[in-house]
């Protein structure tokens, strides 16, 4: 990687993200507002990880996350996708989510290890320093297989079409909603017409998602009187409006799909019919299994149970600790 082993590195948590200094180089992972020097890096258009883009220096992201944040409101300026000495690593975790692989230090960004639909499980890159998040870092948070997810679900719809009623599927409306579109488009659902625009951007980059009119024009055609049906809608909660429009008016039933779902302690109290356990991020043993994969001499724990995962990786014999803003600590 030209890496100089004689350079001091360190690594720092700012109020503008993750800053990597490594010699006369620096590097911005995630920053949270344009930087007008070194060189910044945006993993994914998620809107934790996305904010307007401006400066001087160089800006790496991949061109779906580009069009995606366009999509949402968002400018990344004159960004690359190479970049000398640099990698980006495909995070399996949305459309063109990346990690970035420098001076031996693999940056996850947020991160699936599993295949999911369309959607392939990320690879992971031996490195010496490896910076993750754990957003699911404890024990209590291990998810069902996805066959296992796809047959309970069917079940359920099977069920209520045989009732007559209409099934919403809720997820968020960036990732999750085009994995739920995908894994249950045998069912022709309508989409949200939110969900619609971002699935048309997705089939733009030869995603195999099938075309289907947004809820706007599906009830003005009447086609909603026409029970039963299926709808892919963004993760709202039983409280938002339209949801509440679809209940009263058309008798439906609301299935809501969150990582969160698979933990007693922390319900995921959003006032669905249903909740399944479904997550565009690593579950614990994943994390885990990525730590093995890449193998690192050094890890840093962000977004998440960054206390909790550090404490079970040092307990596992890796040098793990929690990134802190305000901290800065050698990594090589």
């Amino acid at each position: 990687m030209g890496t100089n082993l004689k350079l001091s590195s360190k690594v720092r948590m700012t109020s503008n993200g993750i800053v990597v200094m490594h010699g006369d180089k620096t590097v911005n992972l995630d920053p949270k507002r344009g930087t007008g020097n070194g060189i910044s890096f945006v993993s994914h258009a998620h809107l934790d990880h996305l904010h307007n883009q401006k400066g001087q220096g160089v800006l790496i992201a991949s061109r779906q996350t580009t069009e995606i944040a366009k999509l949402r409101g968002y400018l990344i300026e004159n960004s690359v996708e190479e970049y000398e000495n640099f990698s980006m690593i495909d995070a399996g975790h949305i459309l063109g989510a990346k990690g970035l692989l420098f001076d031996d230090l693999f940056y996850t960004g947020d991160i699936s290890i599993r295949d999911r639909g369309f959607m392939k499980g990320a690879m992971a890159p031996k490195c010496k320093t490896l910076i993750t998040e754990c957003t699911f870092g404890m024990p209590e948070y291990v998810f069902p297989t996805i066959d296992d997810t796809v047959k309970r679900v069917n079940e359920i719809i099977s069920e209520l079409y045989g009732k007559g009623k209409p099934v919403i599927l809720l997820g968020y409306e960036l990732g999750k909603a085009q994995i739920l579109s995908y894994l249950f488009s045998h069912w022709q659902p309508y989409y949200h017409d939110s969900v619609k625009k971002v699935n048309d951007l997705y089939r733009k980059f030869g995603v195999p998602l099938s075309e289907s009119i947004g809820h706007t024009e599906a009830e003005s055609n009447g086609l909603l009187e026409k029970k039963p049906w299926l709808m892919i809608a963004p993760n709202m909660s039983g409280r938002n409006a339209f949801v509440k429009h679809m209940k009263s008016k058309y008798d439906a039933i609301t299935i809501g799909f969150s990582g969160w779902a698979q933990s007693s302690r922390f319900s995921f109290a959003r006032g669905h019919d249903y909740s399944i356990p479904l997550s565009d991020h690593c579950d614990y043993n994943e994390l885990v299994d990525l730590v093995k994969r890449c193998n690192p001499e050094k890890i840093y724990t962000v977004h998440g149970f960054v206390d909790e995962f550090a404490a079970d990786l040092v307990k596992m014999g890796y040098d793990a600790q929690p990134l802190r803003e305000g901290s800065i600590d050698d990594y090589m």
